[in-house]
């Protein structure tokens, strides 16, 4: 009887180590010069002690379940996953129309739209869970131009992703200015970033003598990587699951190099 019930104790055991553990989702507020902004944490609570930390910027409808998908998949590789907030509390653009207006407010107003972001970093960096000096940030269309900002704007942060984001920028960094190293995930037909501001970037990054990346996938057009773009590439935007997969192991391959 004792030997049966040893034999179901490590059983028992062995189930539990096996279980997966359940995500923590947590809906954050902070502020911006007197904004409050709403975002959303994820983390996997079986995890034990610091480890790094992942800002996700959202594209321009503002944060929609997209970025709540990829906050879950980078807290399910082990990271703290902050989905950030750019416009605001209660602010989510209902269509196209909505969300070109919101976004123009901070393609405007660069120095704005690097104060939220640097709002969103501030807001990982001071978690417990977070080991401040381990903090990367991811962005898409938008937030894929807004990562850069923060990357030009001296961000003290480890690296930064972007995904099939915009690549000018009215404040470009100037020689030594971009301390994190940068990886850009870009459709190679995308017809939203003209081949001219991809050279731009090129040439940004070499004078800020930048660690940068820049990857281009074949056939690819604008938002690659959201389901929601349809698969249409005559229209400049769709899907594209072979772009989105392999920038998604670009990102992790970056990632251990940089953060682990």
């Amino acid at each position: 009887m004792k030997t049966i019930l040893a034999v179901v104790a490590i059983l028992a055991a062995g189930l539990a180590a096996a279980a997966p553990a359940a995500l923590v989702e947590q809906t954050v507020t902070y502020e911006h010069a007197g904004t409050t902004l709403e975002g959303l944490l994820v983390y996997d609570d079986a995890l034990e002690g610091q480890r790094p930390g992942v800002l996700v910027v959202h594209q321009w409808l503002g944060l929609t379940d997209n970025e709540r998908m990829r906050a879950r998949m980078l807290a399910e590789l082990g990271y703290v996953a902050l989905a950030a907030d750019v416009y605001g509390q209660g602010v989510r653009p209902a269509n196209v129309e909505e969300a070109q207006a919101e976004a123009g407010k901070y393609y405007g107003d660069r120095a704005l739209f690097r104060g939220r972001l640097q709002a969103g970093l501030a807001q990982l960096k001071a978690l417990a869970l977070v080991d401040p000096d381990k903090v990367a940030a991811v962005g898409y269309c938008f937030g894929g131009g807004g990562v850069l900002e923060l990357a030009r704007s001296g961000a003290d942060l480890a690296g930064v992703v972007s995904f099939h984001g915009s690549l000018d920028s009215p404040l470009p960094a100037g020689p030594g200015g971009v301390k994190a190293a940068v990886l850009v995930c870009h459709g190679a037909v995308d017809p939203y970033v003209k081949p001219e501001a991809v050279q731009g970037f090129v040439q940004e990054m070499e004078t800020a003598g930048a660690d940068y990346q820049l990857i281009m996938y074949a056939g690819a057009v604008h938002a690659f990587t959201q389901k929601g773009a349809g698969d249409d590439p005559s229209r400049g935007a769709a899907y594209d699951a072979a772009a989105d997969r392999r920038s998604w192991r670009h990102m992790q391959d970056f990632f251990a190099e940089i953060l682990e």
